[in-house]
C-alpha cells in the first residue's frame, strides 16, 4: 500500500525565561540559582548571535532574507553540541507602523517553515504585512535546521499500517528494525529533536532578534508549538493564532487516533448527504444503502485490487484515502463513483480520484522551497524528524508490549471500521528510547485565538474544543459546516475578520465566536484533500494526509 501523507536584548532575560523551562528537565537538576547561573553563562553565546542576514536563493524575491544561527541541542547542557536553525524573514512594509515579529508553523512534526513567510505575503492583508516583520524557520532536524535522517528507504517511511492478523508480526518486526536504524544512523540527536526543545529555540530567536514578546501563527502540530510556547515561556507571548488545533493530553498517540474516532461522524454525514443526491451519484436512496455500496467496494478491493495510476489499490487503500476524503462530502462521493468506475475497468477521472491515487509527501511547495535545496536535505528527512517528535515528546503514551497494540487495532477497527486499526497497530513509537524529559501539561491564562473547521480530518473539533479549555485566556472561532484542514485566511469574511482584527489590535473577541462556512471557503477544501498536495499561495508549506 502506498504512501501518500529580535535590536539587543540582554542576555539575562532569555536565561531568566529558559531556566524554568529547564527545570522538569530531568529529576536530578541542579539547585535553580545554581543552574540559572550556569545556564545564563552558557546561553549568553546564543542570545549574542548576530544573524548574517543574506537573499534566500537567486530565485527568491531580493527582500527574502536568511540566515542560519546556532541553538544547543541539550539545553540541559547548553555548552555541549550546537545544532543550526535555519531563519527567514521579509521586514514589514511599514516600518513606522511595525509592533515586532510573526513567527510561524505550517504544521509537521517535520513541515518546512523557512518559505513560509512568503506563502504569509500571499495571503494576508496589507495592513498586517505593515504591522510585522514575517519571520520564517525550519524547527531542529527539519530541512536546513541540521537535518536528521534514519536512512530509512520509502517503503520503510510507511508508517500507517492496516492491521492484518498474518502480516502483524512483520510488521512489528519493521517498526523494531525503523527504531533501531533511526537509533544508529541518529541516536545522539533524535532525542533531542522534541517540542520542548523547539519551543526553546523559538525564545532564543525572539532574544536574537531582540524581541521582548514573539506573536505566531501556527497551523495543525504548530498549534501545540504554540501552545507549549505559551506555557513556558508565558511572558513573551503577544498575539497567538493556533489554526488546526491538537488535544495536548493526547500527543501523540492519541492525536494519531482522532483520525480514527473523527472520521466516523464524517463519514456518516456523507453517508446522509450522498443519500439525498442519489439521481446525481447513483450510490444509494438512503444512508444505508450508501453505507453498504462503499463497503462492498472495499471487498471487491480486497479480492481483486482495483488499478488506480498504475498501482493495485486494495480494501485497506481505499479505506485509507477515504478517511480524509470523507470531511468534504462532494470530493468523497466524486471519489467513490470513479472507484466504482475502476473497478468495473471504465476510465476514470484522476482528478476526482485524487485522495485515493495518492502523491508525493516531500512535494516543493508553492511558497518557494527550491529543488536545490531540497536535494541537500535527506530523503527521508520528514519520517525521521516526525517520528522523532511523535515517539520523543512522550514516550509514555506508547506501550512497549506489542500485544497491546494487536488488541487496540483489533477493538478499534471494530469501534471505528474507516481507519480504527491504521491509527491504533503497532508504530515505530513502540521501540522508541525514553523521553529525556516528561510531556507538557498546557493550562495556563496566556491569551490567544483557536481557529477551527467544525469538519477537520487531521485536528477534528473535540481536538481544537480541548486546547481551549487548557489555554484558559484563549477564545475560539468555530466555523460551522467548514472543511479542510486549515483555516485562516479562506475568503470568509468572519473568519478572515476575526483572525486579522486580532493581529492588528491584539484585542481577542468578548466571547467565542462562530461563523458559517461559505461555498467560496469550503471550495479550498477540496484542493486540501489531496494526499501530498499543496495549496498555491496558501501558507501551508505541506499538506500530508498522515502528518499534523
Amino acid at each position: 500500500m502506498r504512501r501518500r501523507w529580535l535590536g539587543s536584548l540582554l542576555a539575562v532575560s532569555v536565561t531568566a525565561t529558559l531556566a524554568p523551562a529547564l527545570a522538569t528537565s530531568t529529576a536530578t537538576a541542579a539547585p535553580a540559582a545554581t543552574r540559572s547561573s550556569a545556564a545564563k553563562g552558557a546561553l549568553d553565546q546564543y542570545v549574542k548571535q548576530k544573524p548574517q542576514w543574506k537573499r534566500c536563493d537567486a530565485t527568491a524575491p531580493a527582500e527574502f532574507e536568511c540566515a542560519t544561527i546556532k541553538v544547543p541541542l541539550d539545553y540541559r547542557n547548553p555548552g555541549g553540541k550546537r545544532l543550526d536553525l535555519a531563519i527567514s524573514r521579509l521586514r514589514s512594509t511599514a516600518p513606522d507602523k511595525r509592533r515586532g515579529v510573526l513567527l510561524s508553523n505550517p504544521g509537521g512534526p517535520g513541515g518546512q517553515g523557512l518559505y513560509m513567510p512568503l506563502g504569509l505575503r500571499e495571503t494576508l492583508p496589507e495592513s498586517a504585512q505593515q504591522k510585522y516583520d514575517l519571520i520564517g524557520f525550519d524547527p531542529r532536524g527539519v530541512g536546513e535546521s541540521s537535518p536528521v535522517s534514519c536512512g530509512l528507504k520509502p517503503e520503510e517511511e510507511n508508517w500507517l499500517r492496516p492491521y492484518k492478523e498474518e502480516t502483524f508480526d512483520k510488521d512489528v518486526a519493521w517498526a523494531r528494525d525503523v527504531a533501531n536504524k533511526c537509533r544508529e544512523k541518529a541516536g545522539d540527536t533524535l532525542p533531542y529533536i522534541t517540542t520542548r526543545n523547539t519551543v526553546r529555540d523559538m525564545d532564543v530567536l525572539r532574544a536574537v532578534l531582540g524581541e521582548k514578546k514573539i506573536s505566531y501563527v501556527g497551523y495543525s502540530y504548530g498549534t501545540y508549538l504554540g501552545a507549549v510556547y505559551t506555557q513556558l515561556f508565558p511572558g513573551r507571548a503577544d498575539r497567538f493564532v493556533l489554526d488546526s488545533a491538537v488535544d495536548p493530553a493526547r500527543a501523540w498517540r492519541g492525536m494519531i487516533q482522532w483520525w480514527a474516532e473523527g472520521a466516523e461522524p464524517a463519514f456518516d454525514r456523507w453517508t446522509e448527504w450522498a443519500a439525498e443526491r442519489s439521481e446525481t451519484y447513483g450510490l444509494g436512496d438512503t444512508p444505508k444503502k450508501v453505507d453498504r455500496t462503499f463497503w462492498d467496494l472495499v471487498a471487491r478491493a480486497d479480492e481483486k485490487p482495483i488499478e488506480l495510476d498504475g498501482y493495485p489499490n486494495t480494501g485497506d487503500d481505499v479505506r485509507s484515502g477515504m478517511r480524509g476524503a470523507v470531511f468534504t462530502p462532494k470530493y468523497a462521493s466524486e471519489g467513490v463513483v470513479e472507484l466504482k468506475k475502476a473497478a468495473a475497468g471504465q476510465p476514470v477521472s484522476a482528478k476526482k480520484l485524487a485522495a485515493f491515487i495518492g502523491g508525493d509527501t516531500g512535494a516543493t511547495s508553492a511558497t518557494g522551497a527550491t529543488a536545490a535545496a531540497a536535494a541537500e536535505v535527506p530523503s527521508d528527512n520528514m519520517t525521521a524528524s516526525f517520528l522523532a517528535v511523535v515517539c520523543g515528546d512522550n514516550s509514555a503514551a506508547w506501550s512497549r508490549n506489542p500485544e497491546s497494540y494487536r488488541r487496540d487495532a483489533i477493538e478499534d477497527k471494530g469501534r471505528y471500521p474507516l481507519y480504527g486499526d491504521f491509527a491504533s497497530s503497532i508504530k515505530p513509537c513502540a521501540f522508541w528510547d525514553r523521553s529525556k524529559e516528561p510531556a507538557t501539561k498546557v493550562n495556563n491564562k496566556v491569551g490567544s485565538l483557536i481557529v477551527q473547521n467544525e469538519w477537520d480530518s487531521q485536528t477534528p473539533l473535540p481536538s481544537a474544543q480541548a486546547l481551549h479549555s487548557d489555554l484558559k485566556g484563549s477564545k475560539m472561532l468555530t466555523v460551522l459546516g467548514g472543511e479542510g484542514h486549515g483555516v485562516y485566511p479562506n475568503g470568509n469574511a468572519c473568519t478572515d475578520g476575526t483572525v486579522t482584527g486580532y493581529l492588528l489590535t491584539g484585542k481577542l473577541p468578548a466571547k467565542d465566536v462562530t461563523c458559517e462556512a461559505t461555498p467560496a471557503s469550503n471550495a479550498e477544501a477540496r484542493k486540501n484533500q489531496k494526499r501530498g498536495g499543496v495549496l498555491p499561495g496558501s501558507p501551508l508549506a505541506e499538506r500530508a494526509p498522515d502528518r499534523f
